[in-house]
């Protein structure tokens, strides 16, 4: 007879080991879900995690990686803030939309005028939004007792709506010949999040990323607040006697998820996107809850975790383009690195025990 038995102290090396273990069981899970496609599943694991970097192409998805991963990072960073509290930021696809609207608009606004300051005060308006979006939850939880894990989700689809009506109403492009979408931010020199050296993929979203890892790994080790926000996530009844404030927690973990959320939006709406348009979002603010557990909310492993998705996001394109994968195959086979991740997380705090059946 097998049951879980708890362990009396967490298990440090499962801890460590559980998300490696997830990845191997993605892999070979993956590819039994693509043999029943009737693909290569050798092939196409391959094609995920090899291609991308040391493939024929491997010299142009390089710089890829740092697209695909700095939002990834940015946003992750900022829900584990709120994880570790135990405070449930599900939106952040929402504050992401806020951002890349915020941000675009206050940059079009100068158009077609070129100053240097215009790219800082997207910036500026990004966070702001993505904060200002991340406060809805966050003041109807402390006001009124709401679950932000509901409200934050709910306001994604709102933000989606708002992102449509950009696209075709106040943002869209005067000179688009009437189709959807505003000016391309590329074209307009001082809005426009170019590479810092061509082709290398580092535009100013990276950057903030690595300033964001770190930033976190201070707060979290060096600084009271993040005593604070451990100690709420770990033993909130303590923290409550050490005069951490619930209410203040709250607005604060929220407020800096939404407005590193916001800058992700922003970063890529002025640089990869280049536009609003109405399928501007494409899945980064769900993907970077994967990337915060698979990181085990630590800052240096959420660097490392972006990286991962960032791969199985460019080698699933190539995927589908070689192999001829679905799309919906690649998204099942991420979703299930999050499943196996918290399915084995399990044996951090229990083992599996045997016992013998009682004879009667």
């Amino acid at each position: 007879m097998i049951s879980l038995e708890k362990r009396p102290q967490p298990s440090r090396a499962w801890s460590l080991a559980t998300p490696l273990v997830a990845v191997l069981a993605t892999m070979v899970f993956g590819g039994l879900l693509f043999a029943m496609l009737g693909k290569p599943p050798v092939e196409a694991i391959r094609t995920i995690f090899w291609d991308p970097l040391f493939g024929e192409f491997a010299f142009y998805y390089r710089p890829q990686l740092l697209v695909k991963g700095a939002p990834l990072v940015l946003i992750a960073i900022g829900l584990s803030l709120g994880f570790k509290a135990g405070i449930w930021n599900i939106g952040a696809e929402g504050q992401y939309i806020i951002g890349a609207i915020v941000g675009a608009a206050v940059g079009l606004a100068f158009y077609p005028y070129e100053a240097w300051y215009i790219f800082p005060l997207m910036v500026i308006g990004g966070a702001l939004g993505g904060w200002a979006w991340a406060m809805i939850p966050a003041v109807l939880k402390v006001r009124f007792g709401t679950n932000e894990i509901l409200v934050s989700l709910m306001l994604v689809y709102v933000a989606e709506q708002l992102l449509a009506s950009a696209s075709l109403r106040f943002l869209k492009n005067p000179e688009g010949f009437g189709f959807p979408g505003s000016r391309n931010l590329q074209d307009y020199p001082s809005a426009f999040n170019a590479d810092l050296i061509a082709g290398s993929g580092m535009h100013w979203g990276v950057v903030a990323a690595l300033i964001a890892v770190i930033f976190a790994y201070v707060l979290l080790n060096r600084h009271m607040l993040g005593f604070h926000i451990r100690l709420t996530g770990e033993a909130p009844r303590a923290a409550r006697f050490a005069g951490v404030n619930p209410s203040r927690l709250i607005l604060l973990c929220l407020g800096m998820s939404g407005a590193l959320a916001g800058l992700a939006g922003l970063f890529e709406v002025s640089g990869p996107a280049g536009q609003i348009s109405i399928d501007f979002n494409v899945g980064y603010g769900f993907t970077a809850i994967i990337v915060a557990f698979l990181g085990r909310l630590h800052p240096v492993g959420i660097l490392l975790a972006g990286g991962l998705m960032a791969l199985t996001y460019i080698g699933g394109d190539i995927a589908q383009s070689n192999l001829g994968l679905p799309s919906a195959a690649i998204q099942v086979f991420q979703g299930m690195l999050l499943f196996f991740l918290l399915a084995l997380d399990l044996l951090t705090n229990y083992r599996i025990t045997l016992h013998k059946p009682e004879v009667a």
